[in-house]
């Protein structure tokens, strides 16, 4: 790590120079992610166009792990792109990963569809998806250490968190094109075709993001390094095969990084899936929701970044992982009773059971969406699930059939893979509610805010976001400040894209899959509850404070 020096606080504000600095890298990340979260936001669709050859169960799943591909490839791009920002130079390696995501995000705007092209179609979207994660992954690490090289030591996290709003302000801002096209263009067509809108539109983002970098220097600590012939030459062994490095790198991803990106991605990524997939809110009023709650939340990574530079990085970051791991449950169980009162009703009033001979029934734990469930006990299961039904297993006598029980009364169950009609009328004659019934959160224009219901669910997304800024706000100045200028790039990228890319990135597809092999529509959130606690334990144990170190080194 980099060694502590004394810090002189410099008075007043930023500098033109400063100011344009922070303006141009935040701007330009800001369409890198946007470019990034338009498939998120638009997985179930995507999966309804490129993956119709399978039943809608599992078009979701391929539809969530094509996204999560992204996310797998990260680190491989941390270690392309930071090999080569070390060597290069930080400004010239983020202009070309801008290029490759931008030009990759049009491409899937214009790429025909499964029903024109077959099974090209979800072969050229999985590569064009692995671009942009290879592009993502020397994306940030590149804009984090060059602003960093140009802050104030006092100032660093201050600075830096503008780079920090970027994912939310990308999410936000492609949350905002798909609600405005949907608006204009009405839900059918939208679903037909103009859900490619928001990806063509990035190219303009593309070409100002382009003109806006064009006019940077290089970072000065890097030229200061480079003019003192101090630069390595192999920056991927002197990062990881060096031990005293690769020991940092470790306790930067277990003791930080992994908490960081699971909390960030529940608060943001899986809550809209909950919303959507599990309390069955409509897309539109899902996204308006969490649209507003990033509104609200965003300012606060600037709050909490320049809070590190007095306070500290570690104690940010940690209480943050801490309290979200014990708030999870009870904030989500809160969003059910604010969004979809009708289904906790359901849930606590109705007991559903699927009786079988324990050995017909499998493991239903399908996060890669490749498994075919065949047995009477496990189409059962998947269906309730689906329909996000409670239920247990019970264990019947030995070669018996399968049996579901609604409150005791037994439903025949016909062995459908996809829909079961009497069992659906079963679980709705109990209290189970249907996508669009009366009760459900629901917005009609995007300035719905104040009613009680709408209120009431911003309200506890807000609070989801708020945990997102205390981990993630001083995160970048903790990493820069972690590790020496000639391999800080290459050092800094693989943590936080393993922590954010693979932690973070199959967190939706993994709490899902846990979802639907328990039974339980909670039981998902063990996944970011289990690593964030993890994250408190090591980083509380081994992870320096680093607010105060000199990073000209």
């Amino acid at each position: 790590m980099s060694t502590t020096t004394a810090v002189s606080p410099r008075t007043g504000g930023m500098t033109k120079d400063e100011r344009f600095v922070v303006f141009a890298s935040s701007l330009g990340t800001v369409f890198e992610w946007y470019d990034f979260y338009l498939y998120g936001s638009l997985a179930a669709i995507i999966g309804a166009q490129f993956f119709s050859a399978y039943p809608p169960a599992t078009r979701d799943i391929f539809a969530l792990l094509a996204f999560a591909a992204g996310f797998l490839v990260r680190p491989f791009g941390a270690l392309v792109f930071g090999r080569v920002g070390d060597i290069v130079g930080r400004k010239y390696t983020f202009l070309v990963t801008i290029l490759i995501m931008g030009l990759s995000t049009f491409i899937v705007g214009l790429l025909p569809n499964a029903a024109t092209i077959g099974i090209a179609a979800p072969i050229i979207l999985i590569g064009l998806r692995l671009l942009q994660g290879l592009a993502l992954g020397g994306e940030y690490g590149g804009a984090a250490t060059y602003v960093a090289e140009h802050s104030p030591p006092n100032k660093r996290g201050y600075y830096t968190s503008f780079i920090q709003t970027t994912a939310t302000l990308g999410l936000f801002l492609s949350l905002l094109v798909i609600l405005f096209t949907r608006t204009i263009i009405g839900e059918a067509d939208f679903a037909a075709w103009g859900w490619r809108i928001p990806f063509l539109v990035s190219v303009v983002l593309l070409g100002v993001s382009v003109i806006i970098r064009l006019r940077l220097n290089e970072s000065p600590v890097f030229q200061k390094m480079k003019s003192e012939g101090k630069g390595s030459k192999q920056p991927l062994t002197d990062a990881f095969a060096n031990w005293s490095n690769a020991k940092i790198v470790l306790i930067a991803l277990l003791g930080g990084v992994m908490g960081q990106g699971v909390v960030w991605y529940t608060g943001q990524f899986y809550a809209l899936f909950f919303l959507q997939s599990i309390l069955k809110v409509d897309g539109y009023t899902a996204n308006l929701l969490v649209a507003w709650s990033l509104v609200f939340g965003t300012g606060f990574f600037i709050v909490f970044g320049a809070l590190s530079d007095k306070i500290g990085r570690k104690p940010i970051i940690l209480a943050g992982c801490l309290i979200a791991a014990l708030t999870f449950f009870p904030i989500f169980r809160m969003i059910t009773t604010n969004a979809n009162p009708a289904l906790e009703k359901a849930i606590e009033a109705t007991k559903v059971q699927v009786v079988a001979d324990p050995k017909g029934c499998g493991d239903l734990f399908n996060p890669v969406g490749t498994r075919v469930f065949s047995a009477p006990c496990d189409t059962a299961r998947a269906f309730l699930a689906q329909s996000s039904v409670k239920y247990s297993t019970v264990p019947g006598p030995a070669g018996s059939g399968v049996k579901i029980l609604v409150n005791d009364k037994e439903v025949p169950y016909t062995d459908a893979k996809t829909s079961n009609p009497l069992i659906a009328a079963a679980v709705a004659e109990a209290g189970y509610p249907k996508a669009g019934a009366p009760g459900i959160v629901k917005m009609s224009n995007p300035f719905d805010i104040f009613r009680p219901q709408v209120a009431a669910v911003i309200g506890l997304l807000f609070i989801l976001v708020i945990f997102v800024t205390m981990v993630y706000g001083p995160i970048a100045a903790m990493l820069v400040e972690l590790f020496p200028t000639r391999i800080r790039y290459t050092s800094m990228s693989l943590p936080y894209h393993i922590g954010n890319g693979w932690f973070g990135g199959l967190l939706p597809a993994t709490a899902f899959a846990i979802v639907a092999s328990t039974g339980d529509i909670y039981a998902g959130l063990w996944y970011p509850v289990i690593f964030a606690a993890i994250t408190v334990v090591i980083g509380f144990f081994f992870l320096p404070e680093t607010k105060d170190v000199d990073i000209t080194k």
